[in-house]
């Protein structure tokens, strides 16, 4: 299994709780380490009881009074907010014993999406674990800011929770011919033996797009330069060689996928759709939504080095399910 070290921030809200026994289920069946790790952020108490002080009843401003206030608020925040912490990780810690999983605790005082990106960074963790919204979730929130900021940051593959802690039955994974699509169906189909999975492979290819293009012309070239260039015979050209080749094209990736499927005794139904890819495969999705979607963080259309590939933020974004996004590295 290509997860050993797997990464949880566990913060005691209905995502983080599915997180944990996500992670669980995966350690129980290939022997992972979890790693829990709560950040609790005293100093932004401390600075923002400061900025109250002169804005306090003029009998409290006297020095005396300030710093006892200033004692037992350091005490109360900063001790009670260790305490806090640290409870939320005995509920995580309980369900490791429980099933006789390896664990570690973590417990960081900062900036909760710093600390988490740092800490990631500086220990290669193989995978992180993380609800898509914590404790500060607002309704309409698509994506809380933690998750979002942690997932642009960090290399290390995510598995963002949405809607459960279950991972059964179908998992859908998207390909578009890139290495790092067929590394994400790897990923996927390792978790398929783990779980018993029927993995799907779905690819979207967007005729619309050159056709836009191609008649955003007519209206920019001159009517002398519109007829060197011809265009109705490229017109026809682009409506039976590039739709019908592209088509081609993203079946013979779905065929790969297929074969790389068959060589791990797995079956793998396949599904081609044809528009803008994130909104496609989001709108296939919800009509019967997998466990787990799995893409990879980058496409065929890498640029330098960008946080996320388009399709994938999208789908962060969307998905109705579970999404897991892997690095190219397996």
């Amino acid at each position: 299994m290509c997860y050993i070290k797997i990464f949880i921030p566990v913060d005691n809200s209905e995502y983080s709780n599915y997180s944990v026994e996500i992670g669980a289920s995966i350690a129980e069946r290939s022997g992972a380490q979890l790693i829990g790790c709560h950040v609790y952020n005293a100093s932004l108490h401390d600075r923002r009881f400061k900025d109250m002080e002169p804005g306090l009843p003029e009998h409290y401003q006297q020095e005396e009074r300030l710093k006892r206030s200033r004692m037992i608020h350091n005490s109360l925040i900063g001790e009670g907010l260790h305490l806090i912490s640290d409870a939320y990780l005995d509920i995580f810690e309980k369900r490791c014993v429980e099933a006789g999983i390896q664990f570690t605790r973590k417990l960081m005082e900062g900036k909760n999406w710093f600390e988490t990106v740092k800490d990631v960074r500086n220990n290669h963790y193989d995978l992180i674990i993380m609800g898509i919204r914590g404790l500060g979730a607002v309704n309409g929130n698509h994506v809380g800011s933690v998750c979002e900021r942690v997932v642009r940051r960090v290399n290390t593959d995510v598995l963002v929770v949405k809607n459960n802690g279950h991972i059964s039955e179908r998992v859908v994974v998207g390909i578009d011919g890139s290495d790092h699509s067929y590394s994400a169906l790897g990923k996927a189909l390792a978790l398929g033996k783990l779980f018993d999975l029927e993995i799907e492979a779905a690819s979207a290819y967007d005729p619309n797009f050159h056709r836009r293009a191609f008649k955003g012309l007519v209206g920019v070239l001159s009517e002398d330069v519109g007829k060197r260039f011809r265009f109705k015979e490229q017109e026809r050209l682009h409506d039976e060689v590039i739709d019908k080749g592209l088509k081609k094209v993203y079946e013979g990736y779905l065929n790969k996928a297929s074969a790389i499927g068959s060589k791990e005794g797995f079956e793998i139904k396949t599904t081609l759709l044809a528009g803008k890819p994130y909104h496609e495969i989001y709108r296939y999705l919800k009509v019967n939504p997998p466990s787990l979607l799995v893409v990879s963080r980058f496409g065929a259309h890498q640029a330098e080095e960008p946080e996320i590939g388009n399709t994938a933020e999208n789908l962060l974004r969307l998905s109705p399910c579970n999404i897991l996004i892997t690095n190219s590295a397996f």
